[in-house]
Parts: C-alpha cells; sequence; structure tokens
C-alpha cells in the first residue's frame, strides 16, 4: 500500500508538465491532492483527466500569504513550482533568480508553519553542475559531489543551488537534481527542452525549417517522465535526505538525438544548424549510481521508446 494512500498531498507547479505527472500517479494512489499553479506555463488541460480528484487553486506562491494557505494542513508537499525552461529561455532571463527564490522561500516558510508537514521534496536542477565540469562533449558524468566548487553557467542553476541549501538548513528535504526530462505535456514554445523542440519541427517539416542550435556537437542525458516520477515518488519514500542525481547515464549529442526524432518521424529531412542560437555547456551527463544504490532505481525506458511515445502525442495534438 502506498503511504500517500488518504494522505493530504500538495503539488506546486501541479498543471505544469512534471506536476501534472506526478498529480495523477498520485491520483493513482489515493491522495488526496491539492494542485496550485498561477498557470503562467502550466495548463488546465494537463490535468483535466483528474480535476475531479484534485483540489486546484490558482495562485502565485510569490505571494506568502498564498504560499501559506496552499501548505496548510498537507502531509506531503512535493515543490515543483519554478520561473523555468529550456536554453532558449533561462540564459537570457534576469528575472529567474528573483522569482524562484521568493518561491522558494515564501514556501520554505509556509512548511515551517505546516504542523502537519511529514516530508517535502524540492526539484532541484542539473543546472547547479559547474560550468568548468560540462566544458568537452563526452564529459565525464557528473556526480552530486561534482556541485562545489559552484560555477553554475545560468541564474536558474543559481538559484536551484542556493534553494537546496536553503531548504536543507531548515527541513528533512528530498533533492532529486533533474536531469533533462522529457515526455507528453511538456512545453514546444521557447521554455521546451530539445526534444519538444526537434519533435515539433519534424512534425511541421518542411515549414519551418528542420534547425539544431550550434553545431549539433553538445551532448546531454534525457529521462522519460514516467522513470523519472517513479523516482519522485521512490525518494519521498526513503529517509534520504541529500542531493541526488534523478537522469539517465546515456550521453547523446544534440545531433544524434535530432537523427533519432527524424527516424520517427519517417520523413527525409535534413538538418540545418543555427550558430546564433545558445547551447549551453558543451556537455552534461549524470551518474545516477547514488540513485541505483539508495533508491534501487534506475531508468526503465529507453530514449527511443520515449521519444517515439513524446512524438505520437505531439502529433496527436497538433493534428
Amino acid at each position: 500500500m502506498s503511504i500517500f494512500k488518504k494522505e493530504k498531498v500538495l503539488v506546486t507547479g501541479g498543471a505544469g508538465f512534471l506536476g501534472s505527472h506526478l498529480a495523477r500517479r498520485l491520483v493513482s494512489f489515493g491522495a488526496t491532492v491539492t494542485i496550485i499553479d498561477n498557470l503562467s506555463t502550466g495548463k488546465l488541460e494537463n490535468i483535466q483527466d483528474i480535476r475531479r480528484n484534485v483540489h486546484f487553486i490558482k495562485g502565485d506562491l510569490r505571494d506568502s500569504r498564498t504560499a501559506i494557505k496552499a501548505a496548510s494542513g498537507r502531509k506531503y508537499i512535493f515543490h515543483l513550482a519554478a520561473d523555468m525552461g529550456g536554453m532558449g529561455y533561462i540564459s537570457n532571463n534576469e528575472q529567474i533568480l528573483n522569482n524562484n527564490l521568493r518561491i522558494d522561500l515564501n514556501m520554505l516558510s509556509a512548511a515551517r508553519a505546516n504542523l502537519d508537514l511529514q516530508e517535502f521534496l524540492y526539484a532541484s536542477s542539473a543546472c547547479v553542475y559547474p560550468e568548468y565540469k560540462q566544458n568537452v562533449p563526452w564529459v565525464k558524468p557528473l556526480r552530486e559531489s561534482d556541485a562545489y566548487p559552484a560555477q553554475p553557467d545560468t541564474p536558474y542553476g543559481w538559484e536551484k543551488l542556493t534553494a537546496e541549501q536553503l531548504f536543507k538548513a531548515e527541513l528533512e528535504v528530498r533533492l532529486p537534481r533533474l536531469h533533462n526530462i522529457f515526455g507528453p505535456y511538456s512545453s514546444f514554445d521557447e521554455r521546451g527542452k530539445a526534444p519538444m523542440h526537434l519533435i515539433i519541427k519534424a512534425i511541421k517539416h518542411p515549414k519551418p525549417p528542420f534547425e539544431i542550435w550550434g553545431d549539433g556537437k553538445q551532448t546531454r542525458s534525457f529521462l522519460y517522465i514516467d522513470d523519472c516520477i517513479d523516482a519522485l515518488i521512490k525518494l519521498m519514500e526513503s529517509k534520504y535526505c541529500e542531493p541526488i542525481n534523478v537522469g539517465s547515464d546515456r550521453l547523446i549529442s544534440i545531433n544524434e538525438l535530432a537523427n533519432i526524432i527524424i527516424k520517427i518521424s519517417g520523413k527525409q529531412i535534413f538538418p540545418n544548424h543555427n550558430y546564433n542560437k545558445p547551447e549551453g555547456v558543451k556537455g552534461r551527463n549524470a551518474n545516477i549510481s547514488l540513485a541505483r544504490h539508495t533508491l534501487g532505481w534506475r531508468p526503465k525506458i529507453t530514449l527511443e521508446e520515449g521519444l517515439s511515445r513524446t512524438y505520437k502525442w505531439a502529433q496527436a495534438l497538433k493534428s
């Protein structure tokens, strides 16, 4: 039996990509789920199938009173809400640091004021890792200890690293560092990640052109959403309170990622490169040995299978 059955659970950012999948899983466990989202990027359509099973609050967590109201009486809190997006968004947005720290400080205060709180999870990011350890494409997989000495390459990374310390100082917090999660309900706009951008370009081909940002030699690892949710559930059920990587350790270049998506599309597509677009660090990969040993977790869905599922979802959405 799940520990969440009949328990009051809060998911911040629960109408967004990650939050909607998590809320759906919690509902399946029989949890009493509350979602708070300001719908700046989240969409009610993402949770339409579970609307009758959740309590939805439209609210902005940058307001402290809203955060306290949302957290009150909740036994478990999954704090996923953030101003974030893909490289095209986080590399040129100076408000991210301000917005997210306000959200996080308010949620920390709300958690401390909640006498019913038992467990709290804060969704951190692989963006916390220092740029100097990610300056070649075939990068060594990043261990959790590699975050220090700190030098994230974006304000978003600095915010996540700062928030980790804030929550650790005050709570027995779960700290998953998420590495490039993708899947259905993800965004296609500037906030979307590389797989979603490439999928929608393949679906719409030949207009606009199938464009890859930079030379495409930059590398990443990508994790399908279902595997991510499995890890978050296992982590919340555990007693582990240090940062832990949640991702895949399969390193792949963006050019290779594009080729997989082109093959799934069944179209004859010849990519071109735009060297004026941001490409982020040269390489990023996750060492997930800690998650394997501590949580008994590992990815089960291959990149090809996850991309195929996501392509079919996006194709049906755009048809």
